[in-house]
């Protein structure tokens, strides 16, 4: 055991009656055979694909080649079965909860793995691949800022005979394309329900520990986070093999680097 990880182990234990706040990233799913986006290896998704795939602007100039990417995304992630980081989880929570404290899991990932390992409640703040909605924002139930259905309610297959805009799935209430229900870059956190934003907020206003895995702290959730628990100066740690940027903020980030399936148990056994 290094002696960061021994440390952060000192610090959870400290905090075990207290607010926990867990922030999954990309990192946690690699060895479900799930790529990173903004990792170093050479199959990293942003280091293969042009970010303007996964956005809006791009789905309305090409609604085809953004399902065909998506799919192949999806087909990916639904043959990806949890790994000893996403078990690890899913036990610590309960008994973290009964101890007294309070547990929030957040996650940046579209994966369903966290569900898959027996993980409840966790806050999917940038969508979910096995749901999909309506495109037409406001103008539908099934649409944002509340509505979507599940991706297996729909018929998938015309499309992937023959990708073309005549096959794309279509919306039952109202007849217009579906779409991923994801948050597209060009999109914002608020516009959905379901990315449960408010709930984040509470949460990194009010924890007591912040616990990274496998995040790069690139987008708008780990900056949120970050800045609300140095400025109250809670401890952060992050789980990475890359450790964690130096002086974020201005604060001090307990880096951790290990590959999350290894340090993750090893946090859940030492604190049963």
């Amino acid at each position: 055991m290094t002696a960061a990880l021994g440390e952060s182990i000192e610090i959870l234990r400290a905090a075990r009656a207290g607010r926990l706040l867990v922030v999954t990233g990309a990192g946690i799913s690699r060895a479900s055979g799930i790529a990173t986006f903004r990792g170093s290896e050479p199959g990293a998704v942003w280091r293969q694909h042009d970010v303007d795939l996964a956005t809006f602007d791009y789905f309305q100039r090409d609604p085809v080649g953004q399902w065909s990417w998506y799919l192949e995304r999806f087909a990916t992630v639904d043959a990806a079965r949890p790994n000893e980081a996403h078990l690890a989880l899913a036990r610590l929570a309960p008994r973290w909860r009964e101890g007294g404290g309070d547990f929030v899991l957040v996650t940046q990932n579209i994966d369903c793995l966290h569900e898959a390992a027996g993980s409840t409640d966790t806050i999917k703040v940038h969508g979910t691949s096995d749901r999909v909605r309506c495109s037409v924002a406001g103008g539908c139930e099934l649409a944002a800022p509340t509505g979507s259905l599940p991706r297996d309610a729909i018929d998938l297959g015309p499309f992937r005979e023959r990708p073309a805009i005549d096959t794309i799935p279509r919306c039952p209430g109202c007849g217009a394309l579906l779409r991923a229900h994801v948050l597209f870059f060009d999109e914002y956190y608020g516009e959905h329900v379901d990315y449960r934003f408010d709930e984040v907020e509470r949460a990194a206003a009010t924890c007591d520990v912040a616990l990274f895995a496998g995040t790069s702290f690139s987008v708008g959730v780990t900056d949120l986070v970050l800045r609300q628990a140095l400025a109250r100066r809670r401890p952060v740690v992050s789980i990475d093999p890359a450790g964690a940027p130096p002086g974020l903020f201005g604060g001090t980030v307990l880096a951790v680097e290990a590959v999350a399936e290894e340090a993750l148990p090893a946090i859940d056994a030492a604190l049963a």
